[in-house]
């Protein structure tokens, strides 16, 4: 009875772990190579600049438009993406896409289940979607530059993608990326120095929750740590910020412990929804009383404004 007993929880250990879904990392992109000459022109569909906009957790769906989401009108990256659409209303100058993914994260020591997808399936999903646009866009507009941004999940989603290509093997030259925003990087480092990316407003002192949690893996959600190396060629480019209090980007580094697995569960669901962590918008991040979302909008403007112009066919 006792081999019986201790096989029927095996069993649903694993059913537990299968359906809550392992994370899938998006295989190594075609990186620089030596590839055929360089194009002097490239179709007239194409746009000059290529925003790429991920939102976080609860503020997108799978089934989302792309071009006019609408899951989450309070969306936090509504703030930076609708302003550049109204600054260059010729989708030919910056076409502005954004992410239409699960987004959720399921409470996976909710009793009954909450009936959400798990962070794995959620993150693989957003990933994936990323880098299959990316993809596909370089491939059809060669010439093309990038702004990428993303806050929250979507922060992560975006920032493992820019590791990628700033390291080489990502879906896009890192000599194509004009520059990336992570505002509440759940794998933010905390630490200064080659590949980190540059602190908007003061740096808090803690990590990233996924940073805390480093090694983590319960059923649906693996804690992937901070990102070996930082960015690479492009972390001149990266930037990330965090307010203080924010324990989705600012945990302190002994307040989530893998040997506490439900209370630090229990703290990582509840920060993705506390104030602090949904009131970027508020949050001022220069002397002047500019927000987070206020600089990253004029960041992403300013950088479409001075983006190269390429010859369309």
């Amino acid at each position: 009875m006792l081999a019986l007993g201790v096989a029927g929880l095996v069993i649903v250990v694993l059913l537990w772990y299968l359906l809550a879904g392992c994370l899938r990392e998006p295989p190594p992109g075609p990186g620089p190579g030596p590839g055929p000459e360089e194009p002097t022109s490239q179709p007239a569909s194409c746009p000059d600049v290529q925003m790429v906009s991920v939102p976080g957790t609860w503020e997108s769906s799978s089934t989302d438009d792309p071009y006019n989401p609408s899951a989450n009108p309070a969306s936090l990256m509504l703030n930076i993406s609708n302003p550049v659409r109204e600054q260059f209303p010729s989708s030919q100058r910056v076409d502005v896409y954004t992410v239409p993914y699960v987004a959720q994260f399921s409470n996976p020591v909710a009793f009954p289940p909450d009936g959400q997808a798990s962070y794995n399936l959620s993150r693989t999903e957003g990933t994936r979607r990323t880098f299959d646009f990316l993809t596909q866009r370089h491939e059809e507009c060669p010439l093309t530059t990038y702004v990428l941004a993303g806050f929250s999940q979507g922060a992560v989603i975006a920032g493992d993608i820019a590791e990628q290509i700033g390291k080489g093997n990502g879906p896009v030259p890192a000599d194509r990326v004009l520059g990336v925003t992570l505002i509440a990087d759940g794998r933010r480092s905390g630490e200064p120095g080659p590949g980190q990316p540059i602190q908007v407003g003061t740096p808090p002192p803690g990590v990233g929750a996924e940073v805390a949690l480093a090694g983590l893996s319960v059923p649906g959600i693996t804690m992937t740590g901070a990102r070996e190396g930082g960015f690479g060629e492009i972390a001149d480019r990266v930037y990330t910020i965090c307010a203080p209090g924010d324990l989705i980007c600012d945990a302190p580094r002994n307040a989530l412990s893998p040997a506490n697995v439900l209370g630090s569960l229990g703290t990582l669901t509840a920060a993705i929804g506390n104030p602090v962590h949904s009131l970027y918008h508020n949050f001022v991040v220069e002397p002047d009383g500019t927000t987070a979302t206020q600089w990253a909008a004029n960041w992403a403007i300013g950088l479409v404004e001075n983006a190269p112009r390429p010859p369309h066919l």
